[in-house]
């Protein structure tokens, strides 16, 4: 517990930084007034790729890339949302779709890591459980090693993420959606709280990871 705690109190830091940061600038809107479709728009064509296409989808902070069709996906209030909130991450996610098209290294390692992390992290805690209750150091062991495939992931989702926002940053302000030192102060509070999540991720499961080690030792 000494070990999981900070990064338990990190994780719920970085959550609450998200909250207050996406409330705070989805209220407050560019003096260009893209929306966030209209600014994912804007980068692409400004990126040269004209094969993206930028769909809405349902729920909060539920925006994403998908490799796998090529294609943007932006919650309701980031598409029609015009405000620096909703750019920034938009561009955030425009990021991605730069990444896979410039065939940026550390995503195509994620993307072809990720079966074998997503086997890993649904497959360690039941099997480090039973080797644990059991007595079996053999079955924990398996357990630790598949485990540490979805710590690889996140390891490597950081500087992926981390560069993206870079990309957003420099993609907003190239392309003139952004045209004020207040509305980069904005998204740079917004993708920085979000880039938080994801060190806070990987802080987190390295902590697990030392944990069923220390724990298998003993």
């Amino acid at each position: 517990m000494v070990m999981i705690l900070p990064a338990v109190l990190l994780a719920l830091w970085a959550q609450f930084k998200v909250k207050s940061s996406y409330a705070k600038y989805s209220k407050l809107g560019t003096q260009q007034g893209f929306s966030g479709a209209e600014a994912a728009t804007e980068i692409l064509r400004a990126a040269g790729l004209s094969d993206v296409p930028i769909e809405p989808i349902s729920g909060n902070l539920t925006d994403h890339y998908d490799p796998k069709t090529k294609s943007l996906h932006l919650s309701s209030g980031v598409y029609a949302g015009r405000s620096i909130a909703s750019v920034g991450i938009a561009a955030h996610e425009v990021g991605h779709a730069v990444q896979h098209a410039r065939h940026y290294v550390p995503l195509r390692f994620r993307n072809a890591f990720f079966p074998a992390a997503n086997f890993g992290s649904k497959a360690a805690f039941p099997l480090i459980l039973l080797g644990f209750i059991f007595s079996l150091p053999a079955l924990i062991k398996v357990a630790i090693v598949l485990f540490s495939f979805a710590v690889v992931f996140q390891v490597v989702t950081l500087p992926v993420e981390l560069n993206a926002t870079r990309r957003a940053k420099a993609a907003l302000t190239h392309t003139g959606i952004l045209t004020t030192d207040e509305e980069a102060r904005g998204v740079n509070e917004v993708l920085s709280a979000a880039a938080l999540t994801y060190v806070a991720a990987t802080v987190t499961a390295l902590a697990q990871l030392m944990y069923f080690i220390l724990r298998s030792r003993r």
